[in-house]
């Protein structure tokens, strides 16, 4: 009886707290949508910019179809898979560039020179090598994410305090060790931190190579939406590429707590 007293209390506060966190984020989305609605058609009054339901509707043909599936499926896999690449060769980097100072004066200045590069300005570059086949789209997923990494796993590595190095190997650990134990785990909500802006510019970067060369994709949709005045297709495409972002950056901060939270509680 004592123990089912002790456990209510504790559901009850964590009910509250799920509460708590969820309401506003369910006023925030209900009130964007209501003044979306509004400004469509009190305030501007125009075709070029349909009310919500309009949009929601067509977006429900689309599933039905398998349209809006389908490029959704292609345009989230070219971009987890140069997310993933881009982000473990930059992780691998800057960890190198921020531990080893030879690797830094060798490293840093050619990636500080090509990073000024803008993505869009790649794309010709990428069909020229690639072709305008998967793997030029995947390349510039790569070349957007691998910059944002780098920088920011290096400046988690020179922000940790010498003090911390020298007392693990006052306790016998080896550089190995220091590493792993020590340097590594402070570097972690830094290279996390860059992964989700990285993210966040890859879903940036696939739309407007999908809209060069692709014959499939969001960024297809959007473009041929533009071709021909399908105004409520192309307000699909930009709300897909809002749910697919979020539903990443939740997972991705699921994946945070529940793997790394001690290490980077607050990403």
């Amino acid at each position: 009886m004592s123990s089912e007293a002790q456990r209510l209390p504790s559901e009850k506060s964590g009910a509250l707290v799920f509460v708590r966190d969820l309401v506003p984020s369910i006023i925030g989305f209900v009130s964007l949508f209501v003044i979306w609605h509004l400004a469509s058609v009190y305030l501007l009054k125009s075709t070029l910019f349909p009310p919500p339901l309009a949009v929601f509707v067509r977006g429900y043909e689309l599933l039905l179809d398998g349209t809006l599936w389908d490029n959704m499926y292609i345009s989230m896999q070219r971009i987890l898979i140069g997310f993933v690449l881009g982000s473990l060769a930059g992780i691998a980097i800057g960890l190198a560039i921020g531990t080893f100072d030879t690797v830094r004066r060798f490293v840093e200045p050619w990636t500080e020179f090509l990073r000024f590069i803008p993505t869009v300005a790649m794309i010709t570059i990428a069909v020229i090598w690639f072709g305008i086949g998967e793997n030029s789209k995947v390349f510039l997923i790569i070349y957007t994410t691998i910059f944002i990494v780098i920088l920011n796993t290096a400046a988690g590595v020179a922000a940790i305090t010498p003090n911390k190095i020298r007392a693990a190997q006052m306790m016998g650990a080896t550089q190995a060790q220091s590493f792993m134990y020590v340097a590594l785990p402070a570097t972690i909500p830094y290279i996390l931190t860059g992964m989700r802006i990285a993210m966040a510019n890859s879903f940036t970067t696939i739309v407007a190579a999908e809209m060069v060369a692709a014959s499939a994709g969001l960024g297809v949709m959007l473009w041929n939406g533009r071709l021909f005045m399908q105004v409520e297709d192309i307000f699909v495409s930009l709300l897909a590429l809002c749910f697919l972002g979020f539903m990443t950056d939740r997972i991705f901060r699921i994946g945070i707590v529940r793997f790394a939270g001690r290490y980077s509680p607050t990403i």
